[in-house]
């Protein structure tokens, strides 16, 4: 697993389960994405990737599922 990176991003506005499912299946197609994790407590997304992922792709996927990336 050379080259993995692991990105984390916080994401405003997520209330529930289909939140947290929404952003995970958006962001979950992002070309280099292998792994979402999200803590709806915190707002917390962790992206995991094969290699660099790009972060414009990830805030445009989070804004698709109709959130907003912090910062």
């Amino acid at each position: 697993m050379s080259g993995a990176t692991t990105t984390v991003y916080t994401v405003e506005g997520m209330t529930c389960g289909h939140c947290v499912a929404s952003v995970t299946e958006e962001v979950g197609e992002v070309p280099g994405v292998t792994g979402v994790e999200v803590d709806l407590a915190t707002g917390r997304v962790e992206v995991s990737g094969d290699g660099p992922v790009d972060g414009a792709l990830v805030r445009a996927a989070v804004q698709e599922a109709g959130y907003e990336v912090k910062g």
